[in-house]
């Protein structure tokens, strides 16, 4: 019997489609119960051009759930790791002891300390993804710009998109494989 192929999920956002709503934020501090003041996912506004020629690009980000990981390397716990089923960065609380390492390591800015002194970051929402369902921000966006599936499927949606799509990650040359894609 073959071996069953593991998942690499990635989460695929069209810029060209984001309006930059901050739905999903809403959406992720709601379904993750994240504190005020603290966020898994933000919105960026990029301005390039010159006056009269702008461009505005709208990015929705979050932990970009590296295949090479430096916040997994840093930790000196093991409580940041990566979910052998998924691909996904996740963090154990109950082996967090707050130290940071990984934050600083982190070259997404993508992690902070809850209230309660352990490190939280984005999730894929796995608890939704285990039960089937994407990601609340994705299941939220009102132009459905963002889409999120195993890239290992060659069928998926999102494997579909990259090969037709031109596209981007941010900040390749730090070597962390991302795997939050951006359609240009």
């Amino acid at each position: 019997m073959a071996a069953k192929q593991k998942k690499r999920y990635v989460m695929v956002i069209d810029t060209l489609l984001c309006i930059g709503c901050g739905d999903c934020v809403v959406a992720c501090k709601m379904e993750n119960e994240v504190p005020d003041g603290l966020s898994r996912d933000w919105v960026v506004e990029e301005v390039q051009g010159e006056f009269p020629n702008l461009h505005v690009e709208y990015r929705s980000e979050r932990c970009n759930h590296c295949s090479n990981p430096p916040c997994v390397y840093a930790c000196p716990t093991g409580a940041s790791f990566i979910d052998e089923d998924s691909n996904i960065t996740l963090v154990d609380p109950e082996l967090c002891t707050g130290c940071k390492s990984c934050v600083a390591a982190c070259p997404y800015d993508a992690r902070f300390i809850m209230p309660e002194g352990y490190v939280s970051k984005c999730t894929f929402c796995m608890h939704r993804v285990n039960d089937g369902e994407d990601p609340a921000c994705v299941s939220v966006c009102p132009t459905h710009c963002m889409y999120f599936g195993d890239l290992n499927d060659p069928e998926s949606e999102v494997s579909q998109l990259l090969k037709q799509r031109q596209h981007k990650t941010i900040a390749p040359e730090t070597g962390t494989d991302p795997n939050i894609f951006y359609l240009t």
